[in-house]
């Protein structure tokens, strides 16, 4: 097994060191600790494994398989317990590195195997998918046909290995092996010896592969597949390797540690309900009453158990039970499933968290700063505007909980943001209800508005598919939050006054940071200023930049940008005709902080530092004037900002 490290995304791994009873004694004793020395950091949920280790060990029920010569000298005291997450996260206890066979534990993913290989309507001509209620090696056919009853009995098993690419037996097993190590995230080998085992008692398996011949099943001699699925039963794993190649299924077949994809993501679906229905044979009933996860055991004391979406669990005991399923892995389950809540039929409220914020215009704002007047109509009536923050995937339980709290805020808004730059996926159903949302939105006379959708290419294409092309038109999309917010407040102040717009040609006296001042003091600090032009995209100032000049916009817009990273860039200020920028200059000699562009052709006028200088020695009072309106101005801002913050943690 290569190095944990040596993988492209480093797992957490937690194992329990196991010693024999005679090496306890040789072993150096470890100083107490301290009262007053903290305890190291440990996950509870390795603290679990640890402690389901101990007392488990202790149960010495049942037998290990000896119908097969090999499998018989298996130490029956092995016992390892892995847990791996869904996104990489591998816990472990106990043997979890002694290597076994796979035996019918590999069924499910050999079934996956044989979807890829000749999809689902050929697979199912061969193979059915009712479950038996019989043990593993029965004969159970149906009488008309002589299809198997489903894939994980024997019978099923040997046909669905007949099903894998090749026609020899070198061949096919040339494929398991290629796509186990996906699962596993290493190279796989077989146990000769173990497979020779099988393949010279394997009387039954060998009287059931004539029969799938006699049904034409096999429509070939079934003896190279039929030794292929000796040597697939042969395959070496470890109790680790089971817990990475369920979760792989639980990540919908792509491996969590490698970023390796095991299996084509439609036919997981397929593998977990065989094994759901099937996987435990005689008492997959019992399982999934008890423990609730598609499971699949093997005769050599291994189980791998999937809770979809959230993890995988492989555990290895080889004492057997009469149904030939490890006791102590039974067990293990069992109690993982009882104490965390896992069973796939568990009642929860998944969704409750999809909402990460709501807010309304009156609350948080865009980074367009606003004259007074605007400023004030947004205070008053930006409860129009209606935020939701969403996060998390898009299910049907989570659509449901954002449709409902969307309408929720629309019955008191008129204008409805739903931004989901916090969404990695929506499926089909979610962006169906969504599109339907937005429907009855603007049927009730409201402007909804959809943000941070570029990564959701599906909710786009359903909404231009099925909505009429008016309602289309009426739907706006926006790339960013922050732009979203500065439209709907447009709109919002030209339905009740008419938009300071960027074209307006403002005086020198409507600046903001002049006012107060008299009309004489107004026209010495007007005689200090020189005229400056840009054209649209222009950069008027860089961060890092030592320019020291304050600048009142006159014409055009322009807006502030910091960098946020791998070429990306966050507007965090818009100016309009009437405003300043530069205006930290007035407080101190550092440098730029940000970058300033035209956003269009734009008339400035400039202060230079020589012209500030001699304004702050020669003329204090109107220097005390524009500090003064630059600490409104600068308090404004902070206001704002506490606001956001307060409405973030409300």
């Amino acid at each position: 097994m290569p190095p944990v490290g040596s993988q492209k995304q480093v797992a957490i791994c937690c194992r329990a060191a196991i010693f024999p009873a005679q090496e306890l004694l040789s072993l150096p004793r470890k100083p107490m600790a301290s009262r007053n020395r903290p305890a190291p950091l440990s996950s509870p949920i390795q603290a679990t494994l640890d402690e389901l280790l101990r007392h488990f060990r202790k149960d010495r029920r049942g037998e290990v398989a000896t119908y097969i010569p090999e499998l018989g000298k298996a130490n029956p005291e092995w016992f390892g317990i892995c847990v791996v997450t869904a996104d990489g996260a591998v816990y472990e206890a106990g043997d979890t590195g002694q290597a076994f066979t796979i035996q019918s534990i590999s069924k499910p993913f050999t079934y996956g195997i044989a979807l890829e290989d000749n999809g689902t309507r050929a697979v199912l001509d061969k193979i059915w998918v009712e479950p038996t209620g019989e043990a593993f090696n029965s004969i159970s056919l149906d009488p008309a046909t002589g299809r198997p009853l489903n894939p994980m009995i024997n019978a099923g098993a040997i046909a669905t290995t007949g099903l894998v690419e090749g026609r020899t037996a070198a061949q096919k097993m040339n494929r398991l092996l290629e796509v186990f190590s996906r699962y596993t995230g290493r190279p796989m080998a077989i146990d000769r010896s173990v497979y020779q085992s099988e393949s010279e008692t394997g009387h039954r398996n060998r009287a059931i592969a004539h029969m799938l011949r006699n049904f034409n099943i096999f429509q070939e001699d079934p003896i190279p597949s039929l030794e292929a699925y000796f040597m697939q039963c042969s395959i070496l794993v470890t109790c680790r390797d089971l817990g990475i190649m369920a979760a792989t299924l639980a990540n919908g077949g792509l491996n969590p540690v490698t970023g390796t994809r095991a299996v084509v993501a439609e036919y997981v679906e397929n593998m977990l309900s065989v094994m759901g229905s099937c996987g435990m044979y005689d008492a997959a009933g019992e399982w999934i009453y008890n423990v609730g996860m598609p499971a699949k055991s093997g005769v050599a004391g291994g189980i791998l158990a999937v809770l979809p979406g959230q993890l995988g669990i492989g555990v290895f005991s080889p004492r057997l039970d009469s149904h030939g399923n490890s006791v102590r892995g039974i067990e293990v389950c069992r109690e993982l499933s009882r104490r965390f809540s896992l069973h796939m039929f568990h009642t929860t409220r998944p969704g409750r968290s999809v909402i990460r914020h709501t807010g309304t215009g009156g609350q948080t704002t865009s980074n367009r700063l606003r004259p007074e007047d605007e400023a004030a109509l947004l205070h008053k009536h930006g409860g129009r505007i209606a935020l939701l923050e969403i996060q998390g995937e898009l299910l049907f339980s989570t659509a449901e909980i954002v449709i409902r709290r969307a309408l929720q805020e629309a019955a008191r808004a008129g204008y409805v943001i739903l931004d989901f730059r916090h969404v990695p996926a929506s499926d089909l159903v979610a962006a169906g209800l969504l599109r339907e949302l937005a429907s009855g939105l603007i049927r009730a006379g409201k402007h909804p508005v959809f943000s941070g959708t570029r990564h959701l290419p599906l909710l786009a294409k359903v909404c231009k598919k099925e909505l009429p092309p008016a309602d289309f038109e009426r739907l706006t999309w926006i790339a960013d939050l922050d732009l979203a917010l500065e439209h709907c407040e447009n709109q919002l102040i030209q339905a009740h006054t008419e938009l300071r717009h960027s074209g307006h040609l403002a005086t020198f006296a409507e600046c903001d940071l002049v006012k107060g001042l008299k009309a004489d003091e107004i026209r010495l600090l007007e005689a200090l200023l020189e005229n400056r032009s840009f054209r649209k995209g222009q950069d008027i100032l860089r961060a890092g930049d030592s320019s020291m000049d304050v600048y009142f916009l006159i014409q055009g817009k322009a807006s502030a940008w910091l960098d946020a990273g791998e070429g990306a860039a966050k507007r965090v200020a818009t100016f309009t005709p009437g405003m300043v920028f530069g205006e930290m200059a007035l407080l101190d000699q550092s440098r730029r902080s940000a970058r300033v562009t035209a956003d269009t052709d734009l008339e400035c006028r400039l202060l230079p530092p020589a012209a500030l200088k001699q304004v702050a020695s020669e003329h204090p009072r109107i220097m005390m004037r524009l500090l003064h309106n630059l600490s409104k101005l600068l308090a404004a801002r902070l206001r704002k900002a506490n606001a956001e913050l307060s409405a973030l943690y409300q």
